[in-house]
């Protein structure tokens, strides 16, 4: 049998093997670090110079409370026009002031501990931090065994292929043999007990990974235990019912039956109706509310420039007398009538083809009024009930029963969830009909999977770029000028497809996280579980798994002659994908060193709001929008969290293989450098609205146990191809470990990361003593539709609202007037 793997390799004159594209080059590393360190250093240079400057950016969420601002909790519906003011005090208040020098931030941060943590960001927060304290511990432990270890075996069975006291792999230039059959046994196989050395530290590092997995699991889940079991929030005593039969739709006859189970009083029910015309008319309201404080600001604006060519014409009468004459009182101020009002056209008539225009402020004010009375007696009306409630129980325990427990014999009837946070409460997708929500989320779905293949596409584009012979059939002249400069290739074939790969990771996410709010789910907290989903799946099978098939001997010409071999030879999957993966190392060394030391202090810095911060303040009008302006960014899980797992599949994937033991060293630096990052933006800079309790850890545990899954398969692959069968077929066993932990995932983990054990409530017995992150958030909430019970606030207008801001402050300080009057006019016709 012949294993010929022309397409990934050839020989050369002396008798070894090399990638034809020359994927690792030593120049490669330097060139990356150069211009990470370049773009990282700047960016963090820039955060700490502006951090103590800009505090209302870079530590949002304490300036809330020191600029005497409740925690505002604002869902994102476009129907809710409302804000719930929790009252009492932002645990971020208790967070130790960072000083305000250089580097003087950086160790009392690193002191804040997770108790900290806990108290002050909740356990959504800790569980993402622990994710990465895991991965800084596997990242440092196996760097150390494989430098100390395996690098001494290597050198010794490699020692004639060093440089500078180093085997050549380290160095990112080493080769690694492929069989050939046409070579001599001796020529093509490395040494056994050096294979031997490979199998012993797969089952080494597997078992390093599950150890510290597992570890980190008992905690996150002890932690969740008592975080959740000790507090007391309407949430935890909550439960959603789906399913609710006709004759149960009251909330009474639900209470009643509820009751009759004899699991606990029944302290609420919110039975769901179909509030549609209701939610419309306040997402109306919403728009002409923000029309109306418009022209309020456009008229203000206009006064205010009024009044200061008025006290120009007091100050000097006899130049402008008989002109200031007719615009002045008595006491020197405008006369009434003598701005000019805002206006509006307004469109009527056949097509709409005729106009007028109105007062803008009146038309406004008159629909608004008009609403008022509308929403008024819609409020009044009674509602078809939908088959989702709300139930309320009077202890966290009696809800958890309810929970775990099969409430009804009948099929699809009465099934009992955990409720959501009141706050993340998607209202128009309660009275969605199940067929709807059903229908959106499998076609969303298939959309995602159609995606898929779609963004095969621009990753093979990218993949091209690794290929200098795929550059020659597009631009025989670039590849030429390729060829000819060292320097001009390790920029393209090093930094360009590592900078693609991050933006296009950057700008996927957010089409996601779009698709993910129609997919009819019922909390904004389910949607954020669903973007994690989704955006991991983009980054490891489109990011990683094609990628790494399209951009290494699987050229576009011979990727179906190499497809069609291996329908007929299956041992030749193995051997391409350890080729693919060996030449691959760089270019994943290369992204890890961008992602960790260039991109992650842009991370830090926020500088999509510092860049977009311009354009906001001078698209700022109202007092409204200032004042939105002021709210700390949102932190989104479903966005930060993909990339950290794939980076640390990654790293279990090329822990051993020659060329890629660098990756473990930017590993651990990637995964350090993110937990300062994301720590710092969790407790100081960034909020986080929804609550998930925790249950990001499962997903966490699945794609782990996946990423090691890929490694054993990889290092299986790579045993084989070098005629090791017998020690390639002993890492069988690992992977079916895997696989049977993945399984076992529920019986053992998975109802401890969903519910909360009945042991684990201490609410009986519980001293009321410093409340939770959540019990803070949650005080005063309840499972009400807004609609029907948010304020018919008014508009903000100059004189309404304290419009000074404190020193410091990322936007500029001003007096009231200054910011609240606005730009100027508006435009005819708007």
């Amino acid at each position: 049998m012949e294993y010929h793997l022309q397409s990934s390799v050839h020989i050369l004159g002396n008798g070894s093997t090399r990638d034809p594209n020359e994927l690792t080059r030593a120049k490669d590393l330097p060139t990356q670090l150069v211009i990470s360190f370049t773009l990282g250093l700047s960016a963090f240079i820039s955060f700490c110079v502006l951090r103590p400057r800009w505090s209302t950016l870079y530590a949002a969420r304490k300036k809330q409370v020191h600029s005497g601002m409740s925690p505002v909790v604002e869902p994102r519906v476009s129907q809710m026009n409302f804000k719930l003011t929790i009252g009492g005090m932002n645990k971020a208040s208790t967070l130790p002031d960072l000083p305000r020098s250089f580097f003087g931030w950086i160790p009392t941060l690193w002191f804040i501990t997770d108790e900290k943590v806990l108290a002050t960001a909740g356990l959504d927060a800790y569980v993402f931090l622990a994710f990465f304290k895991m991965a800084i511990r596997f990242t440092g432990y196996a760097t150390i065994l494989a430098y100390t270890i395996l690098l001494p075996i290597q050198y010794y069975y490699d020692g004639s292929k060093t440089k500078f006291g180093f085997p050549s792999w380290v160095l990112g230039d080493g080769e690694v043999e492929i069989y050939d059959e046409k070579k001599p046994a001796k020529e093509h196989r490395l040494d056994g007990p050096y294979l031997w050395a490979y199998l012993g530290f797969i089952y080494i590092f597997t078992a390093l990974a599950v150890f510290l997995l597992i570890d980190a699991t008992r905690e996150v889940m002890s932690v969740r235990q008592r975080y959740l079991g000790g507090q007391v929030t309407i949430t935890d005593r909550t439960i959603r019912l789906s399913g609710v039969p006709s004759e149960l739709r009251s909330e009474a006859a639900l209470k009643e039956y509820v009751e009759d189970l004899g699991i606990g009083k029944v302290e609420a029910v919110t039975i769901c109706r179909d509030w549609k015309e209701l939610d419309a008319l306040m997402e109306q309201r919403t728009h002409v509310l923000r029309r109306l404080e418009e022209a309020y600001t456009s008229y203000y604006g206009r006064c205010r420039r009024q009044r200061r060519r008025n006290t120009l014409l007091a100050v000097e009468p006899e130049a402008h007398d008989e002109e200031a004459a007719p615009l002045l009182n008595g006491n020197g101020n405008l006369k009434d009538g003598m701005v000019r009002r805002p206006i509006r056209t307004l469109r009527y008539g056949y097509l709409k083809l005729k106009t007028k225009k109105v007062d803008a402020i009146d038309h406004y004010e008159a629909r608004l009024s008009i609403l008022d009375e509308q929403i008024i007696a819609a409020r009044k009306k009674e509602y078809k009930p939908v088959p989702i409630a709300f139930v309320t129980m009077a202890t966290t325990a009696a809800a958890q029963v309810a929970i775990q427990a099969v409430l009804d014999p009948r099929f699809a009837t009465l099934l009992a969830y955990q409720a959501p946070s009141p706050a993340s409460i998607v209202w128009r997708n309660t009275y969605m009909s199940r067929l709807s929500r059903v229908s959106r989320s499998w076609s969303i779905s298939a959309f995602v999977t159609i995606l898929s293949v779609v963004w095969l596409v621009p990753v093979t584009g990218l993949a091209a770029l690794l290929n200098i012979e795929d550059i020659r059939k597009i631009s025989p002249a670039l590849a030429d000028v390729l060829e000819g400069n060292e320097y001009i290739k390790s920029l393209v074939q090093g930094f360009l497809p590592t900078l693609a790969l991050t933006l296009l990771n950057v700008a996927v996410p957010y089409f996601y996280d779009w698709l993910s709010n129609y997919q009819g789910m019922i909390s904004q907290a389910e949607v954020e579980l669903s973007v994690i989903s989704k955006n991991f799946f983009f980054t490891f099978f489109n990011l990683f798994c094609a990628f790494t098939i399209l951009g290494t001997a699987l050229t576009f010409e011979k990727l179906w002659d190499e497809l069609k071999g291996s329908l007929s030879d299956t041992t030749r999957i193995a051997y391409a994908l350890a080729g693919s993966l060996n030449g691959l190392a760089a270019f994943y060394v290369n992204l890890i060193i961008l992602q960790g030391i260039g991109m992650f202090p842009f991370r830090l810095l926020e500088f999509g709001s510092v860049a977009l911060y311009p354009i906001t303040l001078v698209a700022a009008r109202t007092p409204r929008d200032y004042d939105e302006l002021r709210k700390p960014p949102v932190f989104s899980y479903g966005f930060y969290l993909p990339q950290p797992i794939l980076v640390l599949i990654i790293t279990f994937v090329y822990s051993i293989l020659p060329r890629g033991r660098l990756i473990l060293v930017f590993g651990w630096f990637y995964f350090v450098v993110g937990y300062f990052t994301y720590k710092y933006q969790l407790l100081y800079a960034m909020d986080h609205p929804q609550h998930s309790t925790g249950q990001a850890w499962s997903m966490i545990f699945y794609r782990v146990v996946v990423g090691l899954i890929i490694f054993q398969l990889a290092m299986a692959g790579f045993l084989a191809s070098q005629q090791a069968f017998v020690r390639s077929l002993l890492v069988v066993p690992l992977i079916v470990a895997g696989l049977v932990s993945m399984y076992r995932w529920e019986e053992n983990w998975g109802r401890l990361s969903r519910f909360i054990a009945l042991r684990a409530v201490k609410e009986p017995e519980r001293v009321r003593g410093e409340e939770t992150h959540d019990e803070r958030r949650e005080r005063g909430l309840v499972f009400i539709n807004p609609s029907l019970v948010s304020p018919l606030e008014k508009p903000w207008v100059p004189g309404s609202r304290d419009g000074e801001l404190e020193d410091g402050g990322f936007l500029p300080r001003r007096q009231s007037e200054d910011m609240w009057a606005g730009s100027g006019d508006i435009e005819d016709g708007y």
